[in-house]
């Protein structure tokens, strides 16, 4: 017998003569109901009798001692689960019932396992074979990892830590990257109530960098409002150069400014975030440079709260979000993304009222990033354009692909920075139901020689923009120039807007820049609730382009109702010279993109006979002189003066 067992099961006391009795216990492995006296699995031998008590002179009679196998009471092999008390967990909290919990996995053979009513604690890891149910719940140090193999999902990782949705997630997803054996969690269609923002690193608790294809589904975030959720601010001065330009030096106080913050100040175009600080040197890093930063000023830091927030990692690549409902309720940002990665990929899912973003990419973790099929609805549904201050996403990398996905009534609804991206079969719309009202960028490229396409997107009451806010030296130098965007087969529409309203606008941020490559075909332009007065323009708030050294521009098979200058590039135009000159001047008018100048004039033909000033005809051709005068006109040079009609093909740009 060891020791600290129980060795005394029930007494009965013998009231009468010649009475009958039967004294029993039973003796057992497990702490379950109906067994008096607990052993454990590691007892040999035990030695059994009977103790009589009580006043000498008593006659008694023992007649049977029997002991009997009641095993099958208890564990009955047509039960198709086994009970961890039965392997010696005692549920208490404070005894570590791990080896009971391995040693029922291992007697499982194809049974379920039973985690009755009570606190188990597990002092180490632990793996679990069998399927596995829970009425008890887990106690586990939070380095420590419980990994369900046969049924891994999110409702049975709530179960075993007391129905603790955000410990069950958090443990979920420390398994998840931890182990090989599931590629993906199944959120099982629970919705789970978050009431601070999830940090998939420490959930994880032991990795920098995390680039092994993983996925988190079916599932709903639902936030609930707290404290938690406040956007952290910092106010400080810092210095900039644009030798350095993706770095601010000698920022005061930089201990209170958090990693992830937005950064905002003069100089400082949209969506540029701190990636990281060195509190030791009083600098930051930022994920952009800064286009017109005084050498010394003061900036303001907004950290966001997101629900699922992948910052702590350095690195995260080939992570999916399928089929997930983020209900942000105007207390929570979307999802921040890790400062470096690859493929980011969220599908067949929802973010709705972000407080203030959807999707925050605050370094490169964006490269690659997929957006498919999902719907974004803002917070500010009913607030004027002008008053918004919601993103819905935004790039700083490379190669993005956007995707037949709905966006409904944000500021901005995506900011590019970077080249190869792809947006097809998309709908944003960002009107506001108030007549006469101006509109923002719904799609900003902010890498001048962007070398993207826009396919088939519905484009509701907001512009394309490029823009060149992300470049620390704005004026034109050597670089490319803007360019390098194909806009084709796009449906743009725009609702009760001020006149002055466009489709496509571009804005530089120095001087001396140029269109250089730009397609516009196949889309269609409709105005309604009043005209406006084009669909391009240039933004000159900040600086004009350079119309004389314009390539590769086209502007064809567009489709405009309620419009009031159509453009086209090239361009066809007539001209009617009643009396007979030497030299016509003919104006391109509004038609040039942008209302830039008349660089080539790649034809010219006569619309029946040119005749001079006596009724001759004259089949002589001129030449012609583009760019003159303003710069939008043409003049067309003969050899006598004469009049008739002709058609030019008059371009902005210079093709080669």
């Amino acid at each position: 017998m060891s020791g600290g067992l129980t060795e005394v099961g029930p007494a009965v006391t013998l009231t009468s003569y010649g009475e009958v009795v039967e004294v029993s216990a039973i003796l057992g492995t497990g702490n379950r109901g109906g067994v008096d006296m607990v052993w454990g699995g590691d007892t040999a031998i035990g030695h059994l009798g009977l103790d009589l008590t009580g006043p000498n002179g008593g006659v008694v009679r023992i007649d049977d001692l029997i002991v009997e196998d009641v095993t099958e009471a208890f564990l009955r092999s047509m039960l198709g689960w086994v009970d961890v008390r039965d392997y010696g967990a005692i549920g208490d909290g404070v005894t570590d019932d791990r080896a009971a919990f391995l040693a029922a996995d291992a007697d499982a053979d194809g049974r379920d396992i039973v985690v009755p009513v009570g606190d188990f604690y597990l002092s180490e890891s632990v793996t679990i074979n069998a399927q596995i149910r829970f009425e008890g719940r887990v106690i586990l140090p939070a380095a420590k990892r419980l990994v369900l193999r046969q049924n891994f999902d999110l409702p049975t990782y709530i179960d075993a830590f007391g129905g603790d949705e955000m410990e069950g997630f958090r443990r979920a997803v420390q398994a998840l990257l931890n182990y090989n054996d599931h590629e993906s969690l199944d959120m099982g269609g629970r919705r789970i109530e978050v009431t601070e923002p999830i940090d998939i690193q420490a959930a994880e608790g032991t990795l920098n960098t995390f680039e092994v294809r993983r996925v988190i589904r079916n599932g709903q975030f639902n936030v609930i409002d707290g404290p938690a959720w406040e956007t952290a601010t910092a106010t400080s001065t810092g210095s900039y150069s644009a030798s350095n330009p993706k770095k601010l030096t000698n920022v005061a106080n930089v201990a209170n400014i958090e990693i992830g913050s937005r950064v905002s100040g003069n100089g400082v175009g949209r969506e540029v975030y701190v990636t990281d600080r060195n509190v030791g040197q009083q600098s930051l890093s930022l994920s952009q440079p800064l286009y017109g930063a005084a050498a010394t000023q003061s900036y303001s830091f907004s950290r966001y709260r997101y629900v699922l927030d992948f910052s702590g990692f350095q690195k995260v690549s080939k992570f999916t979000l399928e089929d997930i409902e983020l209900q942000c309720n105007g207390f929570a940002s979307g999802i921040l993304l890790a400062p470096d990665g690859e493929t980011f990929h969220i599908r067949d899912s929802s973010i709705n009222r972000p407080k203030d973003r959807g999707i925050t990419s605050h370094g490169t973790g964006c490269q690659d990033l997929q957006i498919d099929r999902c719907h974004f609805n803002s917070n500010e549904q009913n607030v004027a354009i002008q008053d918004r201050t919601t993103v819905a996403f935004n790039v700083n990398a490379n190669d993005a692909k956007i995707r037949e996905n709905r966006f409904q009534r944000f500021l901005h609804t995506g900011l590019l920075f970077g080249s190869g991206h792809v947006v097809i079969g998309n709908h944003w719309f960002q009107g506001d139901g108030i007549v006469g009202s101006g509109r923002v960028g719904g799609l900003i490229f902010t890498y001048p020689n962007c070398k993207s396409v826009l396919v088939g997107n519905y484009i509701d009451n907001c512009y394309v923009e490029m823009t060149n806010e992300h470049d620390a030296n704005p004026e034109f130098s050597s670089e490319f120039s803007f360019g390098g965007l194909t806009i084709t087969g796009n449906s743009f529409t725009v609702s009760n807007a001020a006149p002055d309203s466009a489709c496509i606008v571009v804005k530089p941020h120095g001087p001396g820049h140029f269109l250089h490559g730009l397609t516009v075909t196949g889309n269609v332009f409709k105005a309604t609730g009043g005209n406006i007065a084009r669909i391009e323009k240039v933004d000159t708030t900040i600086a004009g382009l350079d119309f004389g050294r314009t390539r590769n521009v086209v502007f064809d098979g567009n489709t405009f109702n309620g419009i009031n200058a159509i453009t086209a590039n090239p361009a066809v135009l007539e001209f009617q010279q009643v009396s007979a000159a030497k030299t016509w001047v003919l104006d391109a008018g509004d038609y040039l993109p942008f209302g830039g100048y008349a660089r080539t004039v790649p034809s010219v033909s006569s619309e029946g006979p040119i005749t001079n000033g006596s009724g001759t005809e004259i089949h002589t051709m001129p030449y012609a002189t583009p760019n003159y005068g303003p710069g939008n006109q043409v003049r067309l040079t003969w050899s006598e003066p004469v009049k008739g009609r002709v058609q030019l093909v008059v371009r902005a740009d210079n093709p080669v």
